[in-house]
């Protein structure tokens, strides 16, 4: 048994021996289990991909006159002024003003939230245009500015849900080409699509939330920042393996950071035709070797990593519940699956070029010791499930 503290020491002393989620595997089986635990201080996990529940706020100083903005625009993106005076919120997925969205269908979505994340980060110099009504303490109604992050006294990425546990293979069984958040899928189940890291991912490698909860501290697009609270749709009641690994959606984090320390490799606008735009991300997560059990579930392997087939045409948007099959992350990364009999070639939303390249930097911070570990200060729920949205009539 270790602790944090005996882990952070051995950090702070340059004498950590840690590995990332893809080297651990191996290095077990050499080495055995128990001492693999005694010998290793910590894995390093990660992903990298669209994680559409994510944000940030700007706070950009008082001009002279003072202004309380009521609604305002960075980059003729929409972002939410209703908090105060010169503090905004961006949300990836907000559109351009004036972008024709899919009026006509499938939509381009050239530029949104994400776009001016990823602009923000790279330093670029963005316009802000803001309106008021006017007060007595705030009496300018208009305000057009250049600006870049160095300007701003605070620029926070909030993201309210990242890092799925695990997630859906999408396809299509209609006979037309659909567009969706998990790409163009091709009708008559000619293609398919997953997203995750699979073995290398976070709450893959930590499917029961022993390490990971409310405070932990995580690489976020290269700033150092922490879980600080569970995501949003988090349902950690779930079907899982004889392993205890998720078969389906499971747990998300929430999770923040400071932008001007971010690398803009690691910060992605993307566009989803006929669907929107998005934020790719890049996460690692450390995880203390605390025991050897801990240590046995971060040699997940892809193989032992089950994900449920969807049909996005008809029983994802109906919400159905149905699934079709269940795949493994070492089929999908093998670029083909096998569905009722039938070869489907299947792509990544997900890199895990870069969760790998993210999972090696982070272990490099840790070895260094730049990067510290944080007890959580609370856990992240286990026994909950996602509620639906009932639609009722109003009550008498």
């Amino acid at each position: 048994m270790k602790t944090y503290q005996q882990i952070n020491e051995k950090i702070a002393s340059g004498k950590a021996v840690v590995l990332t989620a893809d080297e651990i595997i191996d290095y077990v089986d050499k080495k055995g289990l128990e001492t693999a635990a005694e010998e290793v201080d910590v894995v390093t996990t990660a992903t990298f991909g669209p994680m559409c529940s994510s944000g940030c706020f700007l706070n950009f100083g008082h001009s002279a006159p003072k202004i309380r903005m009521t609604e305002a625009w960075v980059e003729d993106v929409l972002v939410y002024t209703g908090i105060a005076a010169v503090d905004v919120y961006l949300g990836a997925t907000q559109l351009r003003h004036g972008d024709p969205a899919n009026m006509y269908p499938p939509g381009e979505f050239r530029y949104g939230g994400g776009h001016v994340i990823e602009d923000l980060v790279a330093g670029k110099t963005l316009q802000l245009f803001a309106l008021s009504y006017g007060t007595d303490d705030y009496p300018r109604r208009e305000i057009r500015t250049y600006f870049t992050i160095k300007d701003l006294n605070q620029a926070i990425m909030v993201n309210p849900r990242n890092c799925y546990q695990n997630y859906n293979v999408a396809i299509n069984d209609s006979d037309r080409t659909i567009y969706t958040y998990m790409g163009a899928l091709e009708p008559r189940r000619e293609n398919a699509s997953y997203c995750s890291a699979g073995q290398l991912s976070p709450l893959l490698n930590d499917p029961h939330y022993d390490t990971i909860g409310v405070g932990t501290r995580v690489w976020l697009a290269g700033a150092h920042g922490h879980v600080y609270a569970e995501g949003t749709q988090h349902a950690g009641a779930c079907e899982r393996t004889a392993d205890g690994v998720p078969m389906e959606g499971a747990g998300t984090l929430a999770l923040t950071a400071d932008m001007k320390q971010m690398r803009p490799e690691f910060v992605r606008g993307v566009s989803f035709r006929g669907y929107g735009v998005s934020l790719a991300v890049g996460v690692g997560v450390p995880i203390p070797i605390l025991n050897p059990g801990v240590l046995k579930r971060t040699c997940v392997r892809d193989r032992d990593i089950m994900a449920p087939v969807t049909d996005y045409s008809s029983d994802y948007p109906q919400k159905t519940g149905r699934v079709i099959a269940h795949v493994s992350y070492e089929q999908l990364r093998s670029g083909e699956i096998e569905i009722e009999g039938r070869k489907v070639t299947v792509g990544s939303l997900s890199s895990y070029y870069k969760a790998l390249e993210i999972a090696n930097l982070l272990a490099d911070e840790v070895r260094r010791g730049d990067f510290l570990l944080a007890e959580p200060s609370a856990p992240l729920p286990k026994d909950r499930a996602m509620k639906p949205l009932e639609i009722r009539e109003k009550a008498s």
